[in-house]
This record gives C-alpha cells, sequence and structure tokens, in this order.
C-alpha cells in the first residue's frame, strides 16, 4: 500500500472512532423516549382519540380541523399565529364585532412610492435600498420606475413609519 493511501486509512479509521465516541447509549436514548412517554396524557378517552387522530390521512385531519373550527367558533388566525392575534375579547365586544363587521378598521396596508423629488432621488435611493433589502442597482431601477407598490401588507404603525422617513426625504408616498 502506498504511502497516500495509508495516511488517507489511518485518517478515515481516526475520525470513524471519534463519532463511535460520541454516541448516545442505547439507555440514553431509552430514557428520553421513556420521559416523552410520559407527559402523553394517561386518560383512556384522550389516548384513544389521539389514536384515532394519528391514523387518519391528510385530507381527512383537514377536514377534522375545519369542522373543529366552524363547531367551536374558532376564527382563523393570520399567518402570523397566535403571537400576532389579538387577545381575547369578552363576549359582549364579540356580538358587537359579529354585527358591525364592515365596521372594522383596517389593519393591513400597502405603500406605494409615487414620485420623488429630483433632488432627493440619491437619499430616496439609498432609503429604498434599507427597506426592501435590494441591490443599489434594483432600488435605483425600483424608484426610476415610480409609481410602484413598495410593500404589502404591513401593519399601520409600520407603513406610517415608511410614509414619515420617504416624506422627509422629498418623495411622494401613499398608504392604502
Amino acid at each position: 500500500m502506498s504511502s497516500p493511501c495509508r495516511i488517507a486509512a489511518r485518517s478515515c479509521a481516526r475520525s470513524i472512532r471519534a463519532r463511535s465516541a460520541f454516541r448516545p447509549s442505547t439507555a440514553f436514548v431509552q430514557r428520553r423516549c421513556e420521559s416523552t412517554d410520559a407527559a402523553v396524557s394517561t386518560n383512556p378517552k384522550i389516548v384513544g382519540i389521539v389514536d384515532q387522530i394519528s391514523q387518519l390521512t391528510l385530507l381527512e385531519t383537514a377536514d377534522l380541523v375545519t369542522s373543529l373550527k366552524q363547531r367551536l367558533n374558532i376564527p382563523d388566525l393570520p399567518v402570523g399565529g397566535f403571537a400576532a392575534a389579538a387577545p381575547a375579547a369578552a363576549p359582549a365586544a364579540a356580538e358587537e364585532e359579529e354585527a358591525a363587521p364592515a365596521a372594522q378598521e383596517k389593519t393591513l396596508f400597502s405603500v406605494k412610492l409615487q414620485s420623488f423629488e429630483a433632488g432627493s432621488k440619491p437619499k430616496v435611493i439609498k432609503e429604498i435600498k434599507n427597506l426592501l433589502g435590494l441591490s443599489l442597482v434594483d432600488s435605483k431601477k425600483f424608484v426610476e420606475s415610480a409609481p410602484k407598490m413598495m410593500k404589502e401588507s404591513v401593519p399601520k404603525d409600520e407603513a406610517e413609519k415608511i410614509m414619515a422617513t420617504l416624506k422627509e426625504l422629498g418623495a411622494v408616498v401613499t398608504m392604502e
């Protein structure tokens, strides 16, 4: 066997030995599994329901979720999940919301760059680059193609902040 081959073989053997030294023992893995099993509910009714749900197909699970939402009057949450959801309202407030859904205030807005002053073009390009994470060339093309939609589905406070920043630089921005 040539010298480079021997060196490579030794290196491989060392790496295999090193990896096997860091493998968890089977006793550790078993203890880990047992600890998660202990966290599972011991209520036989719940265990039965979990077993039945785990045997459903993906489409059946989706139907189950929609049925539960309808039955329990659970509203669809925005993509942000529970953290982005508004705090739970009192039952009387919920009834008022159902009575007048059209009167709800708009919470998500779109910010559109309408135009800009010729002298402030470099500043506007730099700010657009920072806001949208574009390259300098892309942000220049973006600004020159105004009017153009900058951001969609933005919370009101963030949209107002963007508008104020760009108006200070000499741009005309609208919130839709």
